[in-house]
Parts: C-alpha cells; sequence; structure tokens
C-alpha cells in the first residue's frame, strides 16, 4: 500500500532526510505519544503515523526547531485523533499494562491528569520554554505557566505520599 502511496506523490522528501529525521526523533516522538496514551503499542502506532505525515508533507522547515515543533504538533494531533476514534470503539476496548521497569519520578509523572503530564514533558524531557510550549500546544502562555505550576505541586504531593509509602 505505503508503494502506491510513493508512487503517487509529486513530492517526496530525500532519502537521507527522511532517515536523519527518523533517528533525530523518533524518541521524542515516542515519549510523547506514550505520554498522551499511556500504551506502548499506540504510541509506536503514532509515531509511525507521524513520520508518514512528515514524508509526505510539502512543508519546508527553517531549521531543527521548526521541524521538532512540527512534529510534536503533529504528534499532538494524531494523538487526539486516536481518543476520538476510540469514543467510538465498544467499551471493552482493552488498555495496555504499564511496563514496570520505569522510574519512580517518570511513574509520578504518568500518574499526572493528561495536560499536565503534557506540559512537563515537554519542559523538562524535551527542553521546551513556556513560549514555545504555548506556540505548540496552541495555548496562552499564561495557561501553560498555571498547568506547570499545578503539575509541580500534584507531582510533589504524589512523591511525598510515594516517599512515605516506601520508606516508612
Amino acid at each position: 500500500m505505503y508503494k502506491e502511496v510513493f508512487m503517487k506523490l509529486d513530492f517526496i522528501k530525500e532519502k537521507h532526510d527522511i532517515e536523519n529525521t527518523i533517528k533525530k526523533y523518533t524518541n521524542t516522538i515516542s515519549k510523547i505519544a506514550y505520554s498522551y496514551t499511556k500504551s506502548k503499542e499506540t504510541a509506536e502506532d503514532i509515531t509511525q503515523n507521524v513520520f508518514l505525515k512528515y514524508m509526505i508533507s510539502e512543508h519546508t522547515f527553517h531549521d531543527d526547531e521548526h521541524k521538532k515543533a512540527w512534529l510534536i504538533r503533529v504528534t499532538i494531533n494524531e494523538c487526539k485523533k486516536h481518543f476520538r476514534w476510540l469514543s467510538y470503539q465498544p467499551k471493552s476496548y482493552p488498555k495496555t499494562p504499564e511496563p514496570e521497569e520505569y522510574h519512580d519520578v517518570y511513574s509520578a509523572v504518568m500518574d499526572l491528569p493528561q495536560n499536565y503530564r503534557m506540559v512537563i514533558h515537554l519542559h523538562y524531557y524535551e527542553g521546551l520554554s513556556v513560549k514555545e510550549m504555548s506556540s505548540i500546544l496552541e495555548k496562552n502562555e499564561n495557561t501553560i505557566l498555571s498547568h506547570l505550576h499545578r503539575a509541580r505541586k500534584k507531582l510533589k504531593k504524589i512523591m511525598e505520599v510515594d516517599y512515605e509509602y516506601k520508606y516508612r
């Protein structure tokens, strides 16, 4: 099927550009998708879709930061699309269990609500500024700051409870 798609395209990015982009951003895209969906398999599917969209996109990027922001935005859109699709599926859709080998802090981040999880991930794991997150998430900078503040408070509370439980 993919060969048919590529045969019909007038514009395909150069092979080495595609390979470099996939190598450079796979980890980032996968982590964001997993952070959003909490499912390894779904995150892998979304990652594939994002890179397929990149391959067929006619968008030109000014620099690597512009490309990264575009890929993150497409990832978030694909995650939202996945949840829209799920809303039409039977309620018995099985949830993939979370891997046990994740570090305590990352597990605590994954326990946060989705909007808080996303800003924490983008800020601390991807190193994005509030302004960059505001642009990518299409939200006001003050909203991003509020989400970061609330996420940190919730994370602190989760970590304190977890610490007390483990080290009593």
